[in-house]
């Protein structure tokens, strides 16, 4: 038994798909399964039930399973501990944040990391909490930036600030006569959101309840975008009005756009930094999560 076939049987419980957890994995996928039909063999058990277009987890295989990510995370803390020696601050430090909120925190966040801590690299992945949390368990990732509520077991969460969100329109729109845009007002015009899987729109969902289909005005929708980015073009094209976080609402082209604040109460979310209880690099983890209160001044957030 080794620790890469332990990594294969992890992936492939994820994946449910051999092809994708060899790809996970760097490896072919005869590789894999070969590696992976010779611990069960060696183990004297089916972790994985198979069939032509499924791979399912057997009850005992999901025993086993929980206990290589267990015995990859420790793998994973030596390792860690081998390369930090006597400097937490020394070595990259793998950062996970979801897409609404990297690409706006982190140029404020990494001028001021790299002072404190002397250029310690980070290598950033951006993607949705789903994704990021069985990567934050695994030790693919150190840390991760997510909006709450989240929960996992063996992880400390720390909330950092809260973001409130705003309404962004186009310039024309009748709206931008208005000081503050009342959550009713949302099912009154076309609304873009992200699509499924990203929680900020859940979020925006669940902060304004009156928001479904069955209560826009007619000839008005929900319509649903790929990034925040191309959202913002949509609404400068006058398809619609969107809701942002509020680091997202700055470099706004004023030209063809307006941004209001909501009337009370405003919706926000709440921003937290999430990591490994066993971590063995917490000044790491404290400057990050200084580093981000220092960016938020920056970005007049709370």
């Amino acid at each position: 038994m080794t620790l890469t076939e332990l990594k294969y049987i992890v992936m492939l419980a994820e994946e449910k798909h051999f092809g994708r957890a060899a790809d996970r994995c760097y490896v072919s996928q005869p590789t894999l399964s070969v590696a992976v039909k010779k611990l069960e063999e060696e183990l004297g058990a089916a972790i994985f039930e198979r069939s032509k277009s499924s791979v399912y987890i057997t009850p005992l295989g999901e025993q086993i399973i929980e206990q290589a990510k267990r015995v990859l995370e420790q793998a994973n803390t030596i390792k860690e501990l081998a390369s930090s020696g006597q400097n937490q601050l020394k070595g990259p430090l793998k950062i996970g944040a979801i897409f609404t909120i990297a690409p706006y925190l982190l140029p404020y966040m990494i001028p001021h990391l790299n002072k404190i801590t002397e250029g310690m690299p980070l290598l950033i992945e951006e993607d949705l909490t789903e994704n990021l949390r069985p990567k934050l368990r695994n030790g693919d990732l150190d840390a991760i930036v997510i909006a709450l509520p989240f929960k996992e077991p063996d992880v400390v969460t720390q909330p950092i600030y809260e973001e409130e969100f705003v309404v962004l329109m186009p310039k024309n729109h009748a709206w931008a006569k208005l000081d503050k845009i009342k959550t009713e007002q949302l099912s009154t015009d076309n609304l873009l959101l992200l699509g499924k899987g990203h929680c900020f729109s859940d979020q925006v969902l669940e902060a304004c309840p009156m928001i479904n289909e069955d209560q826009f005005g007619e000839g008005r929708t929900i319509v649903n975008g790929s990034s925040l980015e191309t959202i913002r073009y949509m609404v400068s094209s006058g398809l619609g009005v969107t809701v942002l976080p509020k680091s997202a609402a700055t470099n706004i082209d004023h030209e063809t756009l307006e941004v209001r604040p909501f009337a009370n109460p405003v919706p926000k979310r709440t921003v937290a930094l999430a990591w490994r209880a066993s971590f063995p690099r917490p000044k790491a983890i404290e400057s990050v999560s200084q580093s981000i209160r220092e960016a938020c001044k920056q970005l007049e957030l709370e």
